[in-house]
């Protein structure tokens, strides 16, 4: 006679900032395909997330670059001042190019574009969530060049206008 054995899982608890309806609900479709995530709230404007930020607690905040009420650096910004540790994974119609480092650079835990895979979406969710940070292939393969481009120039080329001016 065989006993099943019920494991609980831990569910990572996302909170989905969008103002479009229609990209909420398919984030929520695309996450409902797993076990260990789940939607357990959504916010449409700036104002919104702060509010639920310090209302609830949640595991990642998927946070969309463009809404009502406050740019997403200004509402990233605003959530690490009342949550540093609140992992923020940025979700964005802007290309990689024109966002991704400034919004990394702002303490956000990732940067997606939408139109990215879905299954890139819940890989960026599981790895800020384990506390890493996440940049698809691409990005990463961009920045690695600029470092090694960096290396390549001279000391004097990579300085900042202010730091060339006292030299």
């Amino acid at each position: 006679m065989s006993t099943a054995i019920e494991i609980e899982i831990d569910k990572i608890q996302i909170l989905i900032a969008d103002d479009h309806p229609v990209v909420r609900a398919g984030l929520k479709q695309i996450l409902a395909d797993n076990p260990d995530i789940v939607v357990g709230g959504e916010a449409v404007d700036a104002q919104e997330v702060i509010e639920k930020i310090r209302e609830e607690e949640w595991d990642v905040v998927i946070l969309d670059y463009a809404m009502p009420g406050g740019s997403g650096l200004e509402t990233l910004k605003e959530i690490k001042r009342i949550k540093p540790d609140m992992p923020i994974l940025m979700l964005s119609m802007y290309s990689e190019d024109q966002l991704a480092v400034r919004c990394l650079k702002a303490a956000a835990s990732g940067y997606l574009a939408k139109e990215s895979a879905p299954e890139e979406l819940v890989k960026a969710i599981r790895k800020v969530h384990s506390g890493g940070k996440y940049v698809s292939s691409s990005l990463a393969e961009k920045l690695a060049t600029a470092v090694e481009s960096e290396n390549k120039k001279p000391a004097h080329e990579i300085l900042s206008d202010r730091e060339y001016q006292v030299l």
